[in-house]
């Protein structure tokens, strides 16, 4: 009889650990229109696909009506059109966002509308800081990617003050348990790659999907390894 509840046991716990090795690795893609209406999210959720990592779950409030080439993709993100980081952080925003879908990972794209009201470098990353704080009392072991902003045609001494500053910014903002990464989303892009001088065309999104993906397949790795 012993024998026989040791053995029910095991195969009880043997049901159970698959169940929790699957429960899928959260990402909220947050950010204005560029995050909202783009369909780099789409080119990125797709090439997860096709490499195989498929444990995942695009999290967030909206849920994006843009028609994008891929035929099957999680639509799910917290862009906002016309927000402001500042505004976000001020208003204290993305605390109900997070409570709401509780994200692992953050692939954060924000600044433009800032950039576009001339609001200062200091009080952008101060937001930034803001946002940070908010995200690991959330979840402690948050995974935090953080772009350098795409260009536009407006205000591009602005666009390259707020990179420039992002690094060391991240830099002081890191810690072991919750990691931000920098992604370099300016380099590489050109006007060119933008339909209105603001929001990336096709070959926008592609850049900007194929940017993401290495660092955004690091952080899910480490999720997933519980680091």
């Amino acid at each position: 009889m012993l024998l026989y509840k040791i053995f029910i046991t095991i195969a009880i716990i043997g049901l159970i650990v698959p169940a929790i090795a699957q429960t899928p690795i959260k990402i909220m893609p947050l950010g204005d229109s560029i995050t909202e209406w783009g369909c780099w999210r789409a080119y990125l959720w797709n090439k997860l696909q096709q490499r195989g990592i498929e444990n995942i779950d695009f999290v967030g409030s909206v849920t994006s009506t843009t028609t994008c080439n891929v035929s099957d993709w999680d639509r799910d993100n917290e862009g906002h059109a016309g927000y402001l980081a500042i505004d976000i952080a001020n208003n204290n925003q993305l605390v109900g966002w997070l409570s709401s879908a509780n994200p692992d990972i953050v692939v954060m794209h924000l600044g433009t509308n800032d950039i576009a009201n001339n609001k200062q470098t200091l009080d952008i990353i101060t937001a930034f800081s803001t946002l940070v704080d908010q995200m690991r009392a959330s979840k402690p072991t948050m995974k935090i990617l953080v772009a350098k902003i795409i260009p536009s045609s407006f205000n591009i001494q602005g666009t390259v003050n707020l990179n420039d500053a992002i690094s060391p910014w991240a830099l002081s903002k890191n810690m072991t348990t919750s990691v931000i990464m920098v992604v370099d989303q300016y380099i590489g892009f050109s006007t060119s790659d933008l339909i209105d001088g603001v929001h990336p065309n096709d070959s926008g999104d592609q850049k900007i999907a194929n940017v993401w993906y290495q660092p955004l397949v690091n952080a899910i790795n480490d999720s997933q390894n519980g680091c």
